[in-house]
Formats: structure tokens, C-alpha cells, sequence
């Protein structure tokens, strides 16, 4: 038997490893190489990377006709060609001239870009087929045209177009797609039973399916197939809802068998204690999704639960009392934010929440974050190693490899989606008790409300707790549009509220001036602002500062020393100063629903009247465009969050809402889980059951679909 290997030898041999795996992949060539970049690796990846558009080069039009019914329309003409020419324009530009006639009518090919190869090709006398926009002129001109040998036969289905990368030509990429799809297994993985129940027209099978996505005939509806329409794409989606929910619903069983410490707080115990301390009472919103977390604290398996709430809801407070039990029942818990501002409140309101009340106990709130003094950053560490140390907040220092818990049982991740998928993985991995099959409760939060379809779809492996009210005594932020035109009058008349001791944001959305963007950028309003308002100190607060001018910036304005604060979006979530009352926001067509909604919940956090003011448009009074008015409209319409929520979702779509939550793992391309809703609530109801009759057809399913990216439902 051979004796085991040592850690040096187990090295060498991962070093052994990596390097034959570097050799291999410098043996593929640049295309090979591109594709896996892609994660074009398996036949049935090759067979599901769709074309994004079709070219139709079924047909020859001919010259006559294409100048007489077709001008300005893309076209495929054939001819030979009696002239070809270099030309260099404008003193510098080269461009390749090449004459084709057909009949007794001749057009002239332009390119810009051109190679010996396409010269040689396009020689005097050959007969060539371009494909391109065909320009009025003396001659008519076609630019930049494709253009293949006219000796072969004309093809017999539309011509794909796939997306790509670098160094991927669209004919090796056509070629390795047709030969992945001609080997790959397409056989169902959906029982028939289950398809069934699929309301409408009966679905195609997904050979035929894709088959027909990769080649379709000639007059098959451009329209509707790239628009993803037509009933090909039908299959494709109920295929990939499918596997997302198997997907999700195998994620929540296999955590299921994972064990979790049981986290029940003693009476009269760290909770109570924390509730007397409370300046306010919890709303019934706040103590209902207590309750139903406290319930899942209690089980002997892992939490995996969404905390979600409108700004101002009162997150914070529920999450703490989360972080009570863990610390009641001996435990450690971690909360991670995304920035360091937002982590340094946590760690300010927390600490004059918790501090007093561990201190009798002889524990400690320790902070980590990546700009802490070397020695401060070893006391906190040796703190948390040793337990001394119940509760650790932070930013993604918490998790570091040399941060290492005693006895760590829960985890809070506040505004989840900034987290990548492998960051929210690194931290539910930090327990060093409990063996292989411990994992700690986790607890993510969320101030963007999350529609009921992404709900069921991205979030479905995740229980979901909402706080649907908010605390008494918030009045509405009163929201005004307001055009770029009348920036120097707004500045102007904020000089009358600052007198009454009221204070201001104006949030910009970039930190210095750009050639790209006629944008107000924030050095350059901080010095306008200043310069209008001599008598009152203006802060600049930006994500290029060190974290010491940051906390100096905001200590001040939260010490109400510092009326005015101009800064970017590092305020957007977190910060808490009741007197700030007023919030400007330049540029605010180019801000996202939801991300102006997170802004303009940073004031009317006070007993007064709050006002959000959006300035809009360039400065010489360019209309905005209808999507762009519309978002603005929406800000000015309701201070709901689940409803700019819905708008929000509908204007950007799925990807771009939910942000990193999809970090390294795309589980929808072709889906849309608000358009394709019934798909989605059918695949919903069919994943339990197919997991549970047919758990063979379910493997095969997911692993088709989603392969290694499964684990990324882990977080």
C-alpha cells in the first residue's frame, strides 16, 4: 500500500497539474482557445449557443432589380468583377475600389479594411456574390460588403450569427456549432406526462427545436425568431426554466441534509435585553418576519433565507435581533457589507445597540475591513479566533483566508446582489466547527424588493421574508423633475433650508470630468456649490478616497457640522442622517429605478418634510427620450419600492436588475421569467415532482443545462 502523500508532495503535484494543463491549452490554437472562453466545451454547449441573428443568403437579387425595388435594403447581388483599385483618401486612408457588373448594370464595392487575401479574391474577371446595403450613387455603392466565390452552391437555410469573442471567426464558429449539435444527445430528458400540462399549442421536441433555431428555411419569420418568438424558442425556454428550478428545488433538498446549530434564545436572554434597549418599538411588519426567522434559527438544518423591505423599513433591526440568538445560544455571528461606509454604520448603530450588552457579558463587536492599522487588524483577529469576539462586522475582509471563526453560526450579508456568487460561498465556509457536513445559518438583506416572477425563479432555492410597512411617522419624500437649465437657480435656493439647519445631498454620477459624457461630475460641482454658497462648508465625499477622509466626511455631516455633502453613489445604501432632508440628484435619466429610489431613501429619515429633486437632460435643453422619462416619471409617480420595482424590471429586464446575484452563473439566456411567466409557474409546479418520479431524467436534465454552474446555487 503506498504511504500517503505529505503536503509538499500533494503541491507538486497540483503545481504537476496545472502545468500539463497549461501546456494543453497552449497546444489548442487561438479559436480553440476562444471557445472555451465562451464555455463551449461539450457538444451539448456547442448545440445550445444560439445565433443572436439570421443573414439571408439563400437568394441572388439580381442588379437591375436590387437598383430599381431595393435600394437601401440589404441585398445579395453576383457579378463579375472588371476593375479593382487602391485609393488613398484624405491624404492617409486606403481604400480598395472594386467595380461589378451584372448585365449592363454595374455597382461599385467599398472597403475601408482590407487584406491581400480579399484583393486576390476579388482579381479582375473573378465572378464573386456581395451581400451588403446597396446606396444610391454614380456609381451605386454597396460598403463593405461580404463577399464569397459565386462558384459554389447557393445555401439552402438562413445563414446564422452567433455571438462571439476574439480571435472566433463566424465560419469556425458555424462549423463547430453544426458539429456539436450533430453529435450531441438531444433525446428528452422532460417526461411526456410532465409536458402534457403545458397549456397552449403542444410543444416542439428539442432536436427539432434547435435544429430549426440553427438552420432555418428560407422564408422562415426573421421577426419572430430573432425576437424569440416563434414556437422553437417555446421549447428552449420551458427546456432552460425547467432546469433552473430542478436546479434550485435539488439546491434546497441537498441543504436540507446539511446540519446547522440550533439557535434558541434564552428567556430574559441577549434578545429580551436587546429589545428593552430599543429607542422605538418594532412594527408588526418587523415582528412577524422575526418570528419566521427565529423559527428557521431554531432547526437543525442551515437557513438560507431573503430579507427584503423598502428603504427605511427596518431591516436593520430585524437582523440584529437574528444576530442576538446566535450570540445567546454561544455562537458567533458575521455581518458583510459592501462598502465601508455602509459596513462603519453597521458597525456605529450596532455597536451603541449591542456593545453595552456583550461587554456584561464579556464578549465584543470586532470590525474588519481591508484600510484597518496592522495591529488593530490582529486584535480583531485574535478576538474572533478566540470567540471573545460575538459578533464581526465588516466588508469583504471578513472573508480573508487568515480570518478564521471559533464558532461561527450565523451569517448576514447585507445588500446581497453587490456580492458575487463566490464571495457569499467564502463566507458560509467559515465555520471551523461542525465537520464536513456543518454549515452556518445565512441571512441576506436586501432594500431592492424583488418581483414575484424573480422571486420564483432566481430566488427559489431561498425562503423569503418581506417587512411590507414601514415604521410610523415616515412622511413620503416629495419628488420633483427638474430641467439641467435651472441648476444655478437650485443651487440659489437651498440657502434658505441649510439657514434652518436642514441638510443636503447632491449625488453625481461621476467623480471627475469626462470627455465621453457631458456629465456634471462631482469635483467640479463641489467647487460651483461652494462658490454659490460661501458661508456653509461643502463636503466632497467620492470611492477614490482613502477610508480615512471618508469617515472624516461623513463624521462631519453626521455631526450636522457639514449642511451640504456633494458625493457619488458610495451614499446610496446605509447611510443614516435624519437632519438630511434634501437630496439632488444630477443626471438622473442615467441612474437605474431602483438605484434613485435607494438614493432618495437616504433623507426623510427626520420628523420634517423631505424633498428628492431630479435634474434631467444636458444643460442646452435636449429632450429626454420616452424609456429615459418614463423611469423619471415613475420616481415622481410613487414611493413604493415593490411598485418601481415591477417598472424597473420591466425597463431593464432580469440581468441587469438583479446584478452580481448571477456572478459566474448565467441560469437564464433565453427565458424571461416576467414574459414567459407561464413557462415559469409550470416549471415550477414540475420540478418537485420530477425529482421525486423521475430523479434519472432530472440528473440528466440539470446536468445538460447547467453542468458545474449548479454550484453556484449554493449561495
Amino acid at each position: 500500500m503506498p504511504a500517503p502523500r505529505t503536503p509538499r508532495k500533494k503541491k507538486a503535484a497540483a503545481a504537476s497539474g496545472a502545468a500539463a494543463d497549461g501546456a494543453k491549452e497552449a497546444r489548442l490554437s487561438a479559436p480553440q482557445r476562444a471557445l472555451r472562453r465562451l464555455g463551449l466545451v461539450r457538444d451539448i454547449d456547442l448545440a445550445l449557443h444560439l445565433p443572436l441573428r439570421y443573414e439571408d443568403e439563400t437568394r441572388v437579387t439580381p442588379l437591375a432589380e436590387a437598383l430599381r425595388a431595393h435600394l437601401g435594403e440589404e441585398v445579395q447581388i453576383e457579378g463579375t468583377v472588371t476593375q479593382q483599385e487602391v485609393k488613398t483618401l484624405g491624404g492617409w486612408r486606403r481604400n480598395l475600389l472594386v467595380t461589378l457588373a451584372d448585365g449592363d448594370r454595374a455597382c461599385l464595392l467599398r472597403f475601408f479594411n482590407f487584406y491581400p487575401s480579399q484583393q486576390k479574391q476579388m482579381a479582375p474577371g473573378a465572378r464573386i456574390r456581395a451581400r451588403g446595403v446597396l446606396r444610391a450613387g454614380l456609381p451605386p455603392v454597396m460598403a463593405h460588403p461580404v463577399v464569397h466565390s459565386a462558384d459554389g452552391a447557393l445555401p439552402e437555410t438562413l445563414t446564422p450569427v452567433y455571438p462571439s469573442t476574439a480571435q472566433l471567426p463566424q465560419a469556425y464558429l458555424r462549423r463547430a456549432v453544426l458539429g456539436g449539435l450533430a453529435r450531441a444527445d438531444l433525446s428528452d430528458t422532460i417526461p411526456a406526462e410532465l409536458l402534457l400540462e403545458i397549456e397552449g399549442e403542444p410543444l416542439w421536441s428539442l432536436h427539432d427545436a434547435l435544429h430549426f433555431l440553427h438552420q432555418p428555411p428560407p422564408g422562415a419569420p426573421l421577426q419572430a425568431l430573432q425576437e424569440r418568438a416563434h414556437p422553437a424558442w417555446r421549447r428552449l425556454k420551458a427546456e432552460e426554466l425547467l432546469a433552473q428550478q430542478l436546479s434550485q428545488a435539488k439546491a434546497r433538498r441537498e441543504r436540507a441534509l446539511l446540519r446547522a446549530p440550533q439557535l434558541v434564545a434564552r428567556e430574559d436572554g441577549l434578545v429580551q435585553q436587546f429589545l428593552a434597549a430599543l429607542p422605538f418599538a418594532l412594527t408588526a411588519a418587523q415582528q412577524r418576519v422575526a418570528r419566521e426567522i427565529a423559527a428557521d434559527l431554531a432547526r437543525p438544518r442551515p437557513m438560507n433565507r431573503l430579507l427584503q423591505g423598502d428603504v427605511g423599513s427596518g431591516k436593520t433591526a430585524v437582523a440584529t435581533l437574528a444576530a442576538c440568538c446566535a450570540i445567546d445560544a454561544g455562537w458567533q455571528c458575521a455581518l458583510m457589507a459592501p462598502t465601508e461606509i455602509l459596513a462603519s454604520q453597521h458597525f456605529a448603530r450596532l455597536g451603541e445597540w449591542l456593545a453595552p450588552l456583550l461587554a456584561a457579558r464579556g464578549q465584543s463587536v470586532a470590525w474588519l475591513t481591508g484600510s484597518q492599522k496592522r495591529s488593530q487588524r490582529r486584535v480583531a483577529l485574535e478576538a474572533i479566533a478566540s470567540g471573545q469576539a460575538a459578533l464581526v462586522i465588516g466588508t469583504h475582509a471578513v472573508i480573508e483566508q487568515q480570518v478564521q471563526f471559533a464558532r461561527l453560526a450565523l451569517a448576514i450579508i447585507d445588500e446581497q446582489h453587490r456580492f458575487g456568487v463566490a464571495q457569499r460561498l467564502a463566507l458560509r465556509q467559515k465555520s471551523s466547527e461542525g465537520g464536513e457536513n456543518f454549515e452556518p445559518h445565512l441571512l441576506m438583506m436586501s432594500a431592492t424588493p424583488i418581483p414575484r416572477t424573480l422571486a420564483m425563479s432566481h430566488f427559489a432555492d431561498l425562503d423569503v421574508s418581506t417587512i411590507d410597512a414601514l415604521p410610523p411617522g415616515r412622511t413620503p419624500v416629495v419628488t420633483r423633475l427638474v430641467s439641467q437649465q435651472r441648476r444655478s437657480e437650485v443651487i440659489a435656493r437651498l440657502a434658505r433650508p441649510i439657514a434652518a439647519g436642514r441638510q443636503v445631498y447632491w449625488v453625481c454620477p461621476l467623480i471627475e470630468e469626462s470627455e465621453a459624457l457631458d456629465l456634471r461630475d462631482a469635483t467640479q460641482a463641489h467647487a460651483t456649490i461652494s462658490a454659490a454658497l460661501p458661508h456653509c462648508t461643502v463636503g466632497l465625499l467620492h470611492s477614490r478616497m482613502s477610508a480615512a477622509e471618508k469617515q472624516d466626511v461623513m463624521a462631519q455631516f453626521v455631526a450636522g457640522t457639514m449642511p451640504v455633502l456633494v458625493s457619488t453613489t458610495v451614499i446610496e445604501v446605509g447611510v443614516d442622517v435624519p437632519a438630511a432632508s434634501i437630496m439632488v440628484i444630477e443626471h438622473a435619466e442615467r441612474f437605474g429605478l431602483s438605484q434613485l429610489h435607494q438614493l432618495r431613501g437616504r433623507v426623510g429619515r427626520g420628523a420634517g418634510e423631505a424633498y428628492c429633486l431630479l435634474l434631467y437632460g444636458a444643460p442646452d435643453g435636449t429632450p429626454l427620450g420616452d424609456t429615459a422619462r418614463a423611469r423619471l416619471q415613475t420616481m415622481q409617480d410613487t414611493n413604493d419600492g415593490f411598485e418601481i420595482a415591477r417598472r424597473d424590471l420591466a425597463l431593464r429586464g432580469p440581468g441587469e436588475f438583479l446584478g452580481a446575484r448571477q456572478s459566474g452563473a448565467a441560469l437564464l439566456r433565453f427565458a424571461d421569467p416576467s414574459a414567459d411567466a407561464p413557462l415559469l409557474h409550470w416549471a415550477h409546479r414540475a420540478a418537485p415532482r420530477m425529482l421525486e418520479h423521475w430523479p434519472d431524467m432530472a440528473a440528466r436534465h440539470i446536468e445538460r443545462w447547467i453542468g458545474a454552474k449548479a454550484d453556484y446555487l449554493k449561495a
